[in-house]
């Protein structure tokens, strides 16, 4: 069981990672092609597509999850097929309503957006045109994403990591080539590459589906063989069985929307508080667009939290079913040392480089400098986020659905109100702030009821993690001090990118050099070793 879990989670976190890291790439080419105007313009697409895209789903591919995983530690593998097959009924007539949802608002959404008024900045017609195109992915991707949810909760990572790659893969290529044909060789408008960009979220999805199709066909027979020998066949009624899992789906819809409604409040709101304390449409945008910027770099060290989050949705049900208390807090503390290994080190040489890596990134044509001093303040949002998802993951695991939604509400709210207090007295940082605030009046009251629940004790938790504190300091001390020597080295003749670009490097590769070197002394890191060690045994067995 143990050494499923963790190949299961590593094949996930393999998968998030190939997916975040291309992801992060492209928007390099992507903003070279776009630029700042472009990237707001794609940004106000994908968030009310992302918003109906949870809505759509209503939480039901983790849910699903969660509900096939709970029926098969039972011995009931019938169920979770008899799920599946209604399941994708539900999905395909959901993605419709939501396709057209989406599709009939979008003038309705490009006036909130735009100041039709201001000519400075995209006009309503443009946004209005980006978010029809972006509509269509909802056709195919819900339905895709019951399929992952099937077989998440087999505890099968498999081909929900390949399906998350090839998807990613497809859609990135869909963006990069498109958008060079429609600017270069068609002199087409920035509207259109725009387009091409936002209506790629359905090419990559289509790619997606059709694999997971492929893995489910060839596995037809194993998966038929498996319900028929399983000890406990019954049948649950179809509406019991949908009202068990809208039980479980409804939280995961809320901890699904959490991060991209915080990201759709700035979105939706970045705009007109500016302009009210002065500011053009453009420069309003240019804001909105850069801590969109941002935003990307900072998610990618999350993209580890995503992982072990989806993957300790199964495991911990499981364990927790069966009363194996022990097991879940030795899941907990295990994930939550990986995860701070991991994403702080990052968060920390994203605040320390924060001004080199953006120019690096996203080069001298995206507002480097309000960009870099963005980027630093954002960077322990990598951290906060992280710890959100797996404490969330952690409390819908546990059966505390109610009291997360909760948490999440009163963070949201909190969010709103200091957006609008903030951004009037400290301008750019205050939509950050705000978000911090949201963020971690939620992670507190996450663990409050881990705690209470589970009996967890996080003071030996964070005993176990005072080596990481300490190397993460060394480690900051030592990519200043390289900093501060690779400026003072570097000629000032040199360009401003050529600086950044040497800075960045250099600086990255020794913290690289310092933490790995020394971590691989960590009881944490050895731990690690230890278990791919037990998973590899495990294979060969």
């Amino acid at each position: 069981m143990e050494s499923k879990f963790i190949r299961g989670t590593f094949f996930l976190t393999a998968a998030s990672l190939i997916s975040k890291i291309l992801g992060f790439i492209y928007i390099i080419p992507f903003t070279a092609l776009v630029g700042t105007q472009g990237y707001a313009l794609y940004k106000y697409a994908y968030g009310p597509y992302t918003i109906l895209l949870s809505i759509s789903t209503i939480g039901l591919p983790l849910a699903v999850s969660k509900f096939v995983s709970k029926y098969n530690e039972l011995g009931n593998y019938r169920v979770g097929l008899t799920l599946l097959r209604y399941g994708m009924y539900l999905m395909l007539i959901s993605g419709i309503i939501s396709f057209t949802a989406l599709y009939l608002m979008a003038p309705f959404l490009a006036e909130i957006l735009i100041d039709a008024n201001d000519p400075t900045g995209n006009s309503v017609e443009d946004v209005q045109f980006v978010i029809r195109l972006v509509s269509f992915a909802l056709l195919v991707i819900p339905a895709m994403s019951i399929f992952r949810g099937y077989f998440q909760g087999s505890q099968s990572m498999g081909p929900s990591a390949l399906s998350t790659v090839i998807e990613q893969v497809v859609r990135i290529v869909f963006i990069l080539v498109g958008g060079y044909v429609a600017i270069h060789l068609f002199n087409s408008s920035l509207t259109n590459a725009v387009g091409i960009a936002t209506f790629a979220a359905f090419i990559g999805g289509v790619a997606g589906f059709v694999v997971l199709l492929i893995v489910f066909f060839k596995r037809r027979k194993l998966i038929k063989k498996q319900r028929d020998m399983s000890p406990n066949n019954e049948e649950l009624n179809i509406l019991s069985m949908f009202k068990e899992l809208i039980g479980y789906a409804i939280p995961f819809v809320i901890t699904g929307l959490t991060i991209p409604i915080f990201q759709n409040i700035d979105t939706f709101t970045i705009n007109e508080l500016f302009k009210s304390i002065g500011y053009k449409l453009d420069e309003a945008e240019t804001i909105n667009s850069v801590i969109g910027l941002a935003q990307i770099l900072v998610m990618v060290p999350v993209s580890l939290a995503t992982a072990f989050g989806m993957s300790l949705i199964p495991g911990i049900t499981s364990a927790f079913t069966s009363g194996r208390v022990q097991e879940v807090q030795s899941k907990i503390t295990q994930t939550m040392q990986i995860l701070v290994f991991f994403t702080l080190p990052a968060a920390m040489g994203l605040c320390i480089l924060g001004k080199p890596i953006y120019t690096m990134v996203f080069g001298l044509e995206n507002s480097p400098e309000l960009g870099g001093g963005i980027l630093q303040w954002y960077s322990l949002g990598a951290v906060i986020f992280a710890l959100f998802t797996v404490t969330a993951a952690i409390m819908q695991g546990i059966n505390e659905q109610k009291k997360l939604i909760l948490g999440i509400v009163f963070g949201i709210i909190l969010k709103i109100a200091f957006n609008f207090l903030l951004v009037q007295y400290i301008g750019e940082i205050g939509p950050i702030l705000a978000t911090y605030i949201g963020f971690i009046v939620s992670i507190i009251y996450n663990i409050v009821f881990i705690k209470k629940k589970l009996q967890y004790k996080v003071l030996p938790l964070l005993q176990t993690l005072k080596e990481v504190f300490l190397l993460v300091l060394v480690m900051s001390i030592a990519v200043w001090i390289v900093k501060f020597l690779t400026e003072l080295w570097l000629a000032e003749a040199l360009g401003l990118y050529s600086r950044s670009l040497l800075t960045s490097i250099i600086s990255i590769c020794a913290g690289m050099f310092v933490y790995l070197g020394i971590g691989s002394r960590l009881k944490v890191v050895k731990g690690l070793s230890l278990i791919k060690k037990r998973n590899k045994n495990s294979k060969g067995e």
